[in-house]
């Protein structure tokens, strides 16, 4: 973490921020180059941020309520939101709701401005997984034996030199993951998921690139983001992730195995969001315009 007086940054946050400062101009590109209201998508940035960091929160507590309403567990860090912890799919719901809303209020076009808000989400997934591997104990892979295994440091091994030091602290691996199978630690290579993450994310921008090409018809481009970063965060990274399995269709962990396990609570959520995507997508027509952007640009004298 990035250590500002008293208050203490996590990586996780401060390259999610990053990540969607990027994005953002990404945004503004694509609203402007789709004749959409940028006014109106810079007013609605505030709420947007609030929403999906509430669902984001929310989502994770209702999904880890052991950790705030279990026994020794503390209900009101369920609010402490500072402390780390966040659930992905929450924030995308948060800003789904809150997009839905806006567009309510101002009779805007909800499909049209969710197809360009896109890129911050590609991009904030890479920051995240990259601020997980900086934090060191956020979500960690199952144990493997396969050559892509990675072993962590030892916690409180110094970080790359004089340079590594100064930009990442002292201790980068002072929060370097203790990996646990069946109850018990276990030391050897595990996957590195937050890898896999940031692949992730990094599949999803050359989708997204390919997508605002092909179509300009509302909601095109925000169904195939949500159908591939569902599918592919369910086969490329909580396969193998070390997550407890709501329902244990399959589970070989170990130096001498494969380290998978599936299916996570995660991959269970992501059956009806592919579903539903790929349902919505057969229904759009890629080569329709949207008529009410089209309006609005000429309103506007575009």
């Amino acid at each position: 973490m990035i250590q500002l007086g008293p208050l203490a940054l996590r990586w996780y946050g401060f390259l999610i921020a990053l990540g969607v400062l990027i994005g953002s101009n990404w945004t503004l590109h694509e609203a402007k180059k789709r004749g959409l209201d940028t006014d109106k998508l810079l007013d609605m940035t505030l709420w947007l941020v609030i929403a999906g960091l509430i669902g984001a929160r929310l989502v994770y507590v209702l999904t880890s309520p052991s950790a705030y309403f279990g026994p020794g567990g503390n209900p009101l860090s369920a609010f402490a939101i500072w402390q780390g912890g966040g659930s992905i799919h929450g924030g995308i719901l948060g800003i789904f709701i809150a997009v839905w809303i806006y567009s309510r209020i101002y009779n805007l076009n909800m499909w049209s401005y969710l197809d360009v808000l896109t890129p911050v989400g590609a991009l904030g997934v890479i920051g995240g997984r990259i601020g997980n591997f900086m934090n060191g104990s956020d979500t960690t892979g199952r144990v493997t034996g396969w050559p892509v295994g990675f072993t962590w440091p030892e916690p409180g091994t110094q970080t790359f030199g004089a340079v590594g030091r100064f930009i990442f602290g002292e201790n980068l691996w002072a929060n370097a993951p203790q990996v646990v199978v069946n109850g018990q630690p276990a030391y050897g290579p595990v996957h590195l998921t937050q890898g896999y993450g940031v692949v992730i994310g990094i599949i999803l921008i050359f989708i997204l690139l390919w997508a605002f090409r092909r179509s300009r018809a509302p909601g095109f481009v925000w169904w195939q983001f949500v159908l591939w970063y569902s599918v592919l965060r369910s086969v490329l990274e909580e396969t193998f992730r070390n997550n407890p399995l709501s329902w244990n269709l399959y589970l070989s962990e170990g130096i001498d195995a494969p380290g998978i396990g599936v299916l996570t609570l995660t991959q269970l959520v992501s059956i009806p969001l592919i579903l539903v995507s790929v349902y919505m997508l057969l229904t759009l027509n890629p080569d329709a315009p949207d008529k009410r952007d089209t309006l609005s640009r000429k309103a506007r004298g575009r």
